[in-house]
């Protein structure tokens, strides 16, 4: 059995923040692959169904964020999960906003909840590191993962999301490579769908057709100034003709 846990704080006021995406992965994959409704247990809010011939439990712990690993550890040992079957979905403020990545084990990197969840499992899970960005400056951190997505944050967030959830087999056949290439391809571009709306908007703007270039006018007073001087230089010309014709 596997278990897949998003990461995130219960309540209306936290649903939208970048420090909930972790519970926003996990509903999407609800969605897509046809789970039942979720119900209160393990401390959390869990939902069973089965992907790619895999029995697997979609976990969002309801203890607030410092705390996620009182929830999971719970489910994990009720079920006797082992560690490489915990996949868990959470904000990464390393990576730059719609970038993803995939890993086993490794440090928690200052994330409160990565941190509760080892200390009452061990590092040995999989981390699937959804990027948000980082304000810029380390006091603004907490301010920044307690916020609500931009609204212009959507027009990478959603398609990410989606492109997660359709790849989800791939995380529960334990195929972190394919996973990752499934979500690049579903994206259109390297794994982050703001490049790919880039190169749509450029390759709809080339597939405009061009406009005619207009020919450059001329200036009236330059025409005439022209034509002067042709009927000048023809007078010489036929003068100097003559000339010749006496001689």
């Amino acid at each position: 059995m596997k278990l897949f846990v998003g990461l995130g704080n219960p309540g209306s006021e936290y649903s939208a923040n970048r420090h909930n995406v972790g519970f926003m992965a996990v509903d999407a994959v609800a969605r897509t692959q046809g789970f039942g409704p979720w119900k209160r247990k393990f401390q959390g809010l869990a939902a069973d169904g089965e992907i790619a011939g895999e029995k697997v439990l979609l976990l969002k712990p309801q203890t607030y964020m410092n705390e996620s690993g009182r929830s999971v550890g719970e489910a994990v040992r009720f079920l006797k999960i082992a560690d490489e079957d915990i996949v868990v979905f959470y904000d990464e403020i390393d990576l730059a906003p719609g970038k993803l990545k995939v890993k086993t084990g490794g440090g928690n990197a200052g994330h409160n909840g990565l941190r509760s969840i080892s200390a009452h499992l061990g590092n040995d899970y999989v981390r699937v590191r959804i990027g948000v960005g980082h304000p810029g400056v380390k006091e603004l951190v907490a301010r920044w993962v307690l916020s609500d997505f931009a609204k212009a944050d959507r027009e990478w967030l959603e398609p990410l999301l989606e492109a997660i959830a359709e790849a989800a087999p791939r995380l529960a056949r334990n195929d972190q490579s394919r996973f990752l290439t499934d979500v690049a391809r579903a994206l259109g571009e390297s794994g982050d769908p703001r490049k790919a709306a880039s190169r749509d908007a450029a390759a709809e703007t080339a597939e405009q057709p061009s406009k005619p270039v207009a020919k450059a006018r001329s200036h009236p007073a330059g025409e005439r100034r022209g034509k002067s001087a042709g009927a000048l230089a023809e007078n010489l010309k036929k003068w100097l003709a003559g000339r010749k014709a006496d001689d």
